[in-house]
C-alpha cells in the first residue's frame, strides 16, 4: 500500500495517477485538479502528523480530526466543504482502484458551504464599468481594445473568466451574435451576445488584434500585449481597475457572470434558458439567482415602502 509520508515516492505516485483519473475520467479543469491535489496532500499531511503512514490507514476518526482541526483555525465552513468533497472524490478512486478496501468518507457527514449570494452589480454602476472600458479604448492603444472586448463579452454571454481566454478566433460568429466556449468537464455550448459586444469585438479584430499578433499568437481570441494568449491574473486586473475607477465596489470578473445570470432572470428570462446559457449541469445551481433577485426586491421594497 502507499506510504504517505512526506517525500515517499509512492505518495507522489499515488497522487500523479489520482491527478491523471481526475483530468481523463470526471474531465475537470486544471484548477479543479490543483485544487484537489492541494486538499488531498492537506489530509496526508494531517493522517502524518497523527502517526498514519499509509494511505489504507487513513479511517473516519482521521478524517474528523482533520476537518475538527481545520474548524478550530476558524477555516470556513466553505473550505471544509470543498475539502470534504476532494476527500470523498479521492476515497472513491482509491477504493475503485483497490488502493484501499474500504471507504472510510462513506461515514463522513456533509460539511455544508454557508448559503452565501453571489455579488451582483445593479444596472447602473455595470454601465458605468463597461463605458469606462469603452471611452479608455479610444486612446486607440490594442490593449485598451481588448479590456473592452473582454469585459462586454464576460457581461454580455455570462461565460467563466477561463472560458473566455480560452476562446479562438473561430469560436466567434458575428454574423450570428455567438461564441463558442467550453465549459467545465470539456463540454461545449454557444452562447449570444447583443450589439454593444459586437461593436467591441469588432474594433478589437480591425484595430487591436492585428496590431498584438504574433508569430506565436495562433488562435486566440483575446492576446495579450507580448501576442501570446490572454491569461485570467490578467483579466482579473482590467475588471478590478474598471471597477476602482468608476467607483464599483471591487469585484471579480466572475461578478459580471453571476450580474448576467441576474438580470436575465430579472428581464424575463426562464431558468432553463439561463441555465443552458452559463453552463450549469444542475438547475440547481442557476436557481440560486432566483434568491438573488428576490433580496433585491426585498432590498428595494425595504427602502421604498413607507410600511416596509
Amino acid at each position: 500500500m502507499a506510504e504517505i509520508t512526506t517525500g515517499a515516492p509512492s505518495r507522489a505516485l499515488l497522487c500523479s495517477d489520482f491527478a491523471l483519473h481526475l483530468r481523463a475520467q470526471r474531465g475537470v479543469s486544471d484548477h479543479t485538479v490543483r485544487a484537489y491535489l492541494g486538499d488531498v496532500d492537506h489530509l496526508l499531511d494531517h493522517a502524518v502528523r497523527h502517526g498514519v503512514t499509509r494511505v489504507d490507514e487513513i479511517d473516519i476518526t482521521v478524517l474528523r480530526g482533520w476537518l475538527a482541526a481545520m474548524a478550530n483555525a476558524d477555516r470556513s465552513r466553505a473550505t471544509l466543504a470543498r475539502r470534504a468533497a476532494a476527500a470523498r472524490t479521492f476515497f472513491r478512486w482509491a477504493t475503485h482502484t483497490s488502493r484501499v478496501a474500504t471507504d472510510p468518507t462513506l461515514r463522513l457527514g456533509t460539511a455544508r458551504a454557508a448559503g452565501t449570494l453571489p455579488t451582483v452589480l445593479a444596472l447602473e454602476p455595470v454601465t458605468r464599468l463597461l463605458d469606462a472600458a469603452r471611452e479608455r479604448a479610444a486612446d486607440g492603444d490594442p490593449v485598451h481594445v481588448r479590456d473592452w472586448a473582454a469585459v462586454e463579452l464576460l457581461y454580455a454571454t455570462g461565460v467563466r473568466v477561463g472560458e473566455l481566454c480560452g476562446a479562438d478566433v473561430d469560436d466567434l460568429d458575428l454574423a450570428e451574435l455567438t461564441l463558442r466556449v467550453v465549459g467545465k468537464g470539456d463540454k461545449e455550448r454557444v452562447v449570444p451576445f447583443g450589439r454593444p459586444a459586437s461593436r467591441a469585438l469588432d474594433a478589437w479584430l480591425r484595430t487591436g488584434r492585428p496590431r498584438l499578433a504574433r508569430d506565436g499568437s495562433g488562435s486566440a481570441l483575446l492576446l495579450g500585449r507580448r501576442g501570446g494568449r490572454i491569461d485570467q491574473r490578467q483579466v482579473r486586473t482590467v475588471v478590478h481597475e474598471l471597477a476602482a475607477q468608476v467607483g464599483v465596489d471591487d469585484i471579480a470578473p466572475h461578478a459580471l457572470r453571476h450580474t448576467a445570470a441576474t438580470h436575465l432572470l430579472e428581464g424575463g428570462s426562464d431558468l432553463r434558458t439561463v441555465q443552458e446559457i452559463l453552463g450549469h449541469a444542475s438547475l440547481s445551481t442557476t436557481q440560486r439567482y432566483t434568491h438573488v433577485s428576490a433580496e433585491r426586491l426585498r432590498s428595494a421594497f425595504e427602502l421604498a415602502h413607507p410600511r416596509a
